[in-house]
């Protein structure tokens, strides 16, 4: 099929067809129109958008990008696409923050060199390190090798006019990191190139490798495999899964929290009042401002989320003796009778904070307060944020992400390139070994070759 890009730097294209509702509730239009509307995205905020959109030629030509109608990524109005069939967000970005994949080392070798790094371009959720598929995808529409190279080829176009150092696609899925680095050329001659360029040789553009990376995040699954891989029944036949002494760690966790005089509740969708969210967000600033930053993201942020999104919205609160709210953990979750065609339902841990310091409270209301609301609601997963061993010990398996760049300097690829092939190696050896630390029974052990 011959597809067409065009870039646009606003999102009227969402009016222009039926769209399937996305992986997450992070890619869903709402929750990127509270990020536009509340300033997190945006020139000042160092994340300037660009939409990519992706549709069917209606001539016979076939064409990935290089002669497709397209206008500027600055400012240009761009052709009318009457039904794209994808769309990928990417950003021209001067700084790092906000991503989660950290490649500090590759700016600091290109400043040894003295060539810039910035701008460069990432796709992403921003501030959010949830893995997804990335793409506005029509309904009826599957993510193909064609849909893939065409949008590579609009970022490729956004590369060259801005002068971007590379592009990072960030927290993807493993499919899409396949489909994208199976379909660009692995075997080029990088010397040969760098030699041409050098002499200042004319050649045909050559299209440089995607490089990919992974990482570890700690996800839970909602399986008693104790019951033929049922849900749960309730947290006590989760904490049955576990080790004897991990149970009892667990419960004189929960238990501390109590004996400080601290009770907690959970409220969702409509019910969370402004009062709440004024509290919560008190609580969110207390996060940043001990390490002396200001929050990426706004009160006004938050308030859009609960206006257009509400039934994605489940907020826990700790309250100390006196009924005044201490803590608050802010989740998203799927929702299961939403039309997604997915037969999983993840809750998401992201946003959290506390006014003092209190024992053992983090890991009650950012876990365990999770744990029980997705063991309630049926949901199959648990995703409470990046990083941290500490999840590993309550029963968050590590899972593989996957992240994929694209190198536009090929002096630059060889060590990039080799880079990433050791740091594969090196996450899957830190994988194997925090597996053998899952605090699980010999009965109930997940199988480590499923990527969870």
């Amino acid at each position: 099929m011959n597809l067409k890009y065009a870039l646009m730097n606003d999102t009227s294209w969402q009016g222009q067809t039926d769209w399937q509702t996305p992986d997450t509730p992070f890619m869903s239009f709402a929750f990127w129109q509270a990020l536009i509307d509340t300033g997190a995205i945006g020139e000042q905020a160092g994340w300037l958008p660009i939409f990519i959109l992706v549709y069917r030629a209606k001539d016979g030509s076939i064409d990935h990008g290089e002669n497709s109608e397209k206008n500027t990524a600055a400012s240009q109005a761009a052709p009318t696409i009457t039904h794209p069939i994808a769309v990928l967000p990417v950003f021209i970005k001067g700084h790092h923050r906000g991503e989660f994949v950290f490649d500090h080392a590759w700016a600091e070798a290109y400043a040894r060199y003295g060539v810039d790094y910035y701008p460069r371009l990432v796709t992403s959720v921003p501030y959010t390190p949830i893995t997804g598929q990335r793409f506005w995808l029509a309904k009826g529409e599957t993510l193909t090798e064609n849909i893939v190279k065409t949008a590579i080829a609009g970022i490729d176009d956004v590369a060259q006019q801005v002068g971007a150092s590379s592009w990072h696609g960030l927290f993807v899925t493993p499919e899409l990191a396949a489909i994208a680095t199976t379909s660009m050329p692995t075997d080029i001659d990088i010397e040969q190139v760098i030699a041409a360029q050098d002499n200042e040789l004319e050649s045909a553009p050559i299209d440089m490798p995607i490089l990919e990376r992974q990482g570890c995040q700690f996800l839970w699954q909602n399986k008693d495999l104790l019951n033929d891989s049922q849900p749960f029944a309730d947290f006590e036949a989760f904490l049955l899964t576990l080790k004897a002494k991990k149970r009892k760690t667990i419960r004189a966790e929960r238990r501390k929290v109590a004996e400080q005089g601290i009770t907690c509740q959970r409220k969702c969708g409509d019910a969370i009042t402004d009062e709440d969210w004024n509290a919560f967000y008190h609580c969110y600033v207390m996060t940043y401002a001990v390490r002396g930053q200001q929050p990426y993201l706004t009160i006004e942020f938050f308030k859009a989320l609960a206006a257009t999104l509400p039934t994605y919205l489940m907020l826990a609160q700790a309250l100390d003796a006196s009924g005044e709210i201490i803590a608050s953990s802010l989740f998203l979750y799927d929702n299961p009778n939403s039309d997604s065609g997915s037969d999983t339902a993840t809750l998401y841990g992201r946003y959290w904070g506390a006014l003092g310091e209190y024992d053992s409270l983090h890991f009650e209301l950012c876990y365990y307060q999770g744990l029980e609301f997705a063991i309630e609601q049926g949901l199959t997963s648990f995703d409470p944020g990046t990083q941290g061993e500490h999840k590993l010990v309550r029963g968050f398996i590590p899972t593989t992400t996957h992240s994929i760049h694209r190198i536009y300097d090929p002096r630059f690829v060889p060590a990039i390139r080799d880079f990433c092939t050791k740091d594969r190696l090196y996450m899957a050896q830190y994988r194997q070994q925090a597996f053998a630390a899952l605090p699980f029974n010999a009965d109930n052990m997940p199988d480590f070759n499923h990527n969870y």
